[in-house]
């Protein structure tokens, strides 16, 4: 499989807001979480910025590596 084909584009509107709440919930728990520990806010807050990368560009990492998902 070429990468061009790995990075396009794999999930449709429904899939992308979900990513997007997911992102936003993620940003929430990151804010929250820097309280207790730095390390687990930065965490939070990369996943969450990769999330919400996912939801912008349509694309999602568990769907190019050939796992089918529900949305």
């Amino acid at each position: 499989m070429s990468m061009k084909r790995f990075f396009s584009p794999n999930i449709d509107r429904k899939g992308r807001v979900v990513r997007g709440v997911i992102a936003v919930g993620l940003f929430i728990g990151a804010w929250f979480a820097f309280g207790v520990s730095s390390l687990l806010g930065v965490v939070l807050g990369a996943w969450a910025v990769f999330t919400l990368i996912e939801a912008l560009r349509g694309w999602c990492i568990v769907r190019a590596c050939g796992i089918k998902t529900r949305l």
